[in-house]
């Protein structure tokens, strides 16, 4: 089944409001949540973003989107859970620390990001280097949309109704050498254009650009997708324009936004978060309950955009976000809470 359902957002009511009183009681509402202590890596802005997690503030959008021509792919929508984000939430509350570490900040700040002209390189082990322009990414494949869930490592989750192009049929094309092993990913460096680039105190610490990795394995699983936009656009800067990966059964943080370079590679990449706290953030990073991240559970997530800060409920969060079934063979044999 499919969601087309009535905006979600028609339903908020003054109540779903949270009390000024209560977002400003920061230690009790972090300790409630799961959270006590869990900015000793991140900025005070990035601290603060976890308090509108589920409020009504709207930014003033002035990056243009197009629509994109795509088809319905429900093959994945047995997992979903829920109603879809509303759209408003979802271009409105992000990390995308080039950007700033506020959840507010992306939106803020990369209005006028430019998206085009662009260059996504695919190169290493592959028999076809490819260098594609903005046009090609809208055009080269056939669109789809798929609806994934989203799962922050931060414990809280959207539904995403992503459009966009399985990263196989992109690798296929280039051509990947059978001693290939991994596949890693870079975003765009521009610290005149990013802001938080310009330091890694303004960036949450990270050492830019931003890296990800996949195994290769994972990188042709049908689910790893390349996403040009949502809710039928093309995607909005805060969001990773032009094109960025969706990983659904990975935390959030292994999505990489605003990809420049897709290299094939015979070792394991680096990757930014692994990097900067390897004890926390592993380069799996496969959503499971069983493995709580060393400063907060991940055995429950709340939904952004299903109620106010305390009347929406907790919701059991899924061993591989509930995409077992498509992805639980490819770490057949792993221990996964060494390997997490």
């Amino acid at each position: 089944m499919h969601f087309h359902k009535k905006p979600s957002w028609d339903k908020f009511k003054d109540s779903d409001v949270t009390p000024e009183e209560v977002f400003n009681d920061r230690r009790r509402i972090l300790k409630q949540m799961g959270f006590l202590g869990a900015g000793a890596l991140l900025s005070s802005n990035a601290n603060a973003g976890i308090f509108d997690l589920f409020g009504n503030k709207k930014e003033k959008q002035t990056f243009l989107r197009s629509d994109l021509p795509h088809t319905q792919n429900t093959e994945y929508d047995s997992v979903l859970n829920g109603a879809l984000t509303p759209e408003s939430k979802i271009i409105t509350h992000n990390n995308f620390y080039e950007f700033g570490t506020g959840k507010s900040d992306p939106a803020e700040n990369a209005q006028g990001f430019k998206v085009d002209p662009w260059k996504l390189v695919i190169d290493g082990l592959v028999d076809n280097p490819l260098t594609l322009d903005y046009d090609d990414l809208m055009k080269l494949f056939a669109l789809e949309e798929r609806t994934h869930l989203l799962r922050c490592v931060e414990a809280w989750s959207m539904v995403v109704p992503w459009v966009g192009f399985p990263l196989a049929s992109l690798l296929k094309k280039a051509g990947v050498k059978s001693h290939a092993t991994h596949v890693a990913f870079e975003t765009l460096f521009d610290p005149e254009q990013m802001p938080g680039q310009k330091s890694r105190l303004m960036g949450g610490g990270i050492h830019y650009p931003y890296v990800e990795g996949l195994t290769i394995n994972e990188a042709m699983n049908p689910l790893s997708f390349m996403a040009v936009g949502l809710y039928g656009k093309t995607l909005p800067p805060q969001n990773g324009a032009p094109i960025r990966l969706v990983v659904p059964w990975k935390y959030g943080f292994k999505s990489i936004k605003s990809i420049v370079r897709i290299r094939v590679m015979d070792k394991q990449p680096p990757t930014s978060w692994n990097q900067l706290a390897s004890r926390e953030y592993g380069f799996y990073a496969n959503v499971n309950p069983n493995v709580d991240h060393p400063r907060w559970s991940q055995a429950t997530e709340r939904r952004i955009g299903e109620g106010g800060l305390f009347s929406a409920k907790r919701i059991n969060t899924q061993m591989f976000n509930g995409y077992g079934e498509q992805v639980a063979d490819l770490y057949s044999g792993l221990d996964l809470t060494r390997h997490f």
